[in-house]
């Protein structure tokens, strides 16, 4: 049975904000000199516009997860049987992770045999929805303490650490170790960049989450609650972050400078996410959401257009940074075919000495956003017009 609910724009103006965050760090993965070769927040050679470019992007992939979990709870909040939710996270799980490892693998590398099999946000938004199909199925309030103890536990585990390629050490990579794996005698390798388990604690909070933007909820308080989730993320993000002894397996220290050793503060792991760096991107994200949502004006429409179209522009900027990537190569003097990534081209990390300007990034990001807004708003109103279209739900 088909509930009547609302759809509520803020969380559309917010993911679409996290959509073009996204395409700046990926157009400097293609650009900028270095590539994807070199770690902007390595603080031993980056300067600050550099590091800010990479350190404004962190916030993406945190709020995309939970707002997966959210969408996920409206979408549930559809429908009087939990069974329907259930069987869509689970279908839609295995779907994003086929997709991951064919269409949104191939557009990173453009190597069509497909020897670097590389587990990002899709994967783990794919892999999370699996168990969600079946966590679901918990108390709401058992639901969130799990979720809360996977986020404000998991660094518990930051000592576990394999090197090796046993069964048992590739299961704890896709768990909780960030690992690059050649395989297949060095003719393949497995990127393990987002292992699952903090973004499985993530997801469950977005779940949760979802009960402040049920139909009838009163916006008034659900705005309080996000100014107090907001504040209390930021206040305890500092604390922690000061205190430096838990949360966060990268510890900050003092550095030459104060920019520097503001630098070090602000630089929390992302692989996998620590409970100091959700801390750092939600917080902002609650306060983001609390005031955007009476806003409605151009940026607000133009964030909502791209954030109700997630999915299909996430695959399309990737093909179109990489293109443009592989196009404007020969104007520093090298061969296009540097950006077809295989495993030896990722061995030998040719391009980490060459590449563009940072300015020259943010005007290609500019140039990205404007192709793809006007395709953002045909394929949304498309979607729009087609609601009895099944398919369409996994887009």
């Amino acid at each position: 049975m088909i509930k009547n609910t609302e759809r509520i724009q803020s969380i559309d103006v917010l993911r679409g904000l996290v959509m073009v965050l996204m395409a700046l760090d990926h157009v400097r993965d293609y650009t900028n000199t270095g590539y994807m070769f070199i770690d902007p927040t390595n603080l031993d050679y980056t300067t600050p516009s550099l590091f800010f470019t990479r350190w404004i992007t962190h916030f993406c992939a945190p709020v995309f997860v939970f707002l997966a979990g959210t969408s996920a709870f409206l979408y549930g909040a559809k429908y009087s049987s939990k069974n329907r939710l259930s069987k869509f996270l689970f279908t839609r799980g295995i779907w994003l992770v086929l997709i991951e490892l064919t269409v949104v693998n191939f557009s990173w590398t453009f190597d069509i045999t497909l020897s670097v099999h590389i587990f990002q946000v899709i994967w783990a938004i794919g892999i999370c929805m699996i168990f969600m199909a079946a966590l679901i199925r918990l108390p709401k309030k058992l639901l969130l303490v799990l979720g809360l103890i996977i986020v404000f536990g998991h660094n518990m585990l930051d000592g576990i650490s394999a090197d090796g390629s046993t069964v048992q050490d590739v299961i704890w990579y896709f768990t909780h170790q960030h690992h690059f794996l050649v395989i297949n005698e060095g003719t393949g390798m497995l990127a393990i960049a987002y292992p699952f388990l903090p973004w499985l604690g993530i997801m469950i909070l977005g779940y949760c989450f979802g009960h402040f933007y049920q139909r009838g909820f009163n916006p008034r308080i659900r705005r309080k609650y996000l100014l107090i989730f907001g504040i209390g993320s930021i206040l305890l993000f500092f604390i922690l972050r000061f205190i430096n002894v838990y949360g966060d397996p990268r510890l900050w220290e003092v550095r030459d400078s104060f920019a520097y050793t503001l630098l070090s503060f602000l630089n929390t792991t992302k692989y996998p996410p620590s409970l100091i760096y959700t801390l750092m991107t939600l917080g902002p994200a609650f306060i983001f959401l609390n005031h955007i949502e009476l806003v409605r004006n151009r940026f607000s429409n133009i964030m909502v257009t791209i954030g109700r179209v997630p999915f299909f522009y996430y695959v399309i900027h990737l093909y179109l940074i990489h293109i443009i990537g592989m196009a404007v190569l020969p104007i520093l003097g090298e061969d296009w075919k540097e950006l077809l990534l295989s495993v030896d081209a990722f061995k030998s990390g040719y391009l980490a000495t060459i590449g563009f300007d940072l300015w020259v990034t943010y005007l290609v990001w500019v140039l990205v956003i404007l192709i793809l807004y006007p395709l953002c708003r045909k394929f949304m109103q498309y979607k729009a017009a087609n609601k009895d279209k099944w398919w369409l739900s996994y887009l």
